[in-house]
C-alpha cells in the first residue's frame, strides 16, 4: 500500500530524517515509535505532503507520489490526522466534517452517518463549535474529518496525546475498528505500549534513523525496546 525508500528530510542544515526506508502493507496497522525528536512527526508530514523531502521516494499503491501536492495525495487515498488535532475551532463539528470531504464529488448523507455511528458523540455535538469540545471529542472529530475523505491509508500522529487513560483505550479501540473495516493505518505514537499491542509491525526511530523493525509483538518482548520505551 505504502512504500518509503531512502527518505531524507532537512530543516536547513539539520538532517531530521536520515535515509529511512519502510513499508505498510494493505490491511496492516504499522506503528512508528521513538522518543521525542526521533523524527516520527516529520516522517508523517513528508508522507502527506506537508514537508518536502530532500531525498527519497514515496510510493502509494505502486505510484510515485513524492512530487504530488498534499491535496493530490488526499485524492489518491491518503489522509493525515496531525499531531494536536488541528480542528477548526470556530466552525461547527458538521462544518469540520464537510471540509474533510472537500475534494470528493460523491458525498452522500450516509458518509456522515458512518462517522456518527463510529463517533456517536459527534452526532450529538454536530451543531456545536469544535473549539468547545473536550480533548477526546476533538480527537474523534479530527479522525472523523480524515475518514470523510474515504482514505485507503490513514496517517495518525499521536492520537493519545493529552487524553485520560480511559479515553486513550477508547481511541485505540476505534483505530482497530477502522482498520478492521478496511483502512490501512500508519500510527505514530509515543505510548509505545498500547501502539505495540494493536500494531502488526513496528519500526523504532532514533534521531532520524530506523534502528529496529519487525513484528510488533516480537519487538515488545525485546530487552532494548522494553528498557527504552515500555518501562521494563
Amino acid at each position: 500500500m505504502l512504500e518509503v525508500r531512502d527518505l531524507a528530510v532537512h530543516f536547513g542544515v539539520i538532517n531530521a530524517i536520515k535515509s529511512i526506508s519502510f513499508e505498510v502493507n494493505e490491511g496492516e496497522i504499522v506503528t512508528l515509535i521513538g522518543a521525542n525528536g526521533a523524527g516520527k512527526t516529520t516522517t508523517l508530514r513528508a508522507l502527506s505532503g506537508l514537508k518536502t523531502p530532500s531525498a527519497g521516494t514515496i510510493t502509494l499503491e505502486g505510484r510515485d507520489i513524492t512530487a504530488l501536492s498534499a491535496q493530490d495525495r488526499v485524492r489518491r487515498g491518503m489522509s493525515h490526522v496531525p499531531e494536536g488535532r488541528r480542528i477548526f475551532p470556530d466552525m461547527t463539528v458538521l462544518e469540520n466534517l464537510e471540509l474533510g470531504a472537500f475534494l470528493r464529488k460523491d458525498v452522500v448523507a450516509g458518509d456522515y452517518d458512518e462517522v456518527y455511528q463510529r463517533f456517536p458523540i459527534l452526532s450529538e455535538r454536530r451543531r456545536q463549535l469544535a473549539g468547545t469540545l473536550s480533548g477526546g471529542e476533538q480527537q474523534m472529530l479530527a479522525m472523523g474529518r480524515a475518514l470523510m475523505a474515504k482514505p485507503k491509508v490513514l496517517l495518525l500522529d499521536e492520537p493519545s496525546m493529552g487524553l485520560a487513560p480511559l479515553l486513550v483505550q477508547e481511541i485505540f479501540d476505534i483505530i482497530v475498528s477502522i482498520n478492521k473495516a478496511g483502512t490501512t493505518v500508519l500510527l505514530v505514537e509515543q505510548n509505545a505500549n498500547i501502539a505495540l499491542q494493536i500494531a502488526n509491525r513496528a519500526y523504532v526511530l532514533e534521531t532520524g534513523s530506523v534502528v529496529l523493525s519487525g513484528p510488533a509483538s516480537e519487538l515488545a518482548e525485546t530487552e532494548e525496546v522494553r528498557r527504552a520505551y515500555l518501562g521494563g
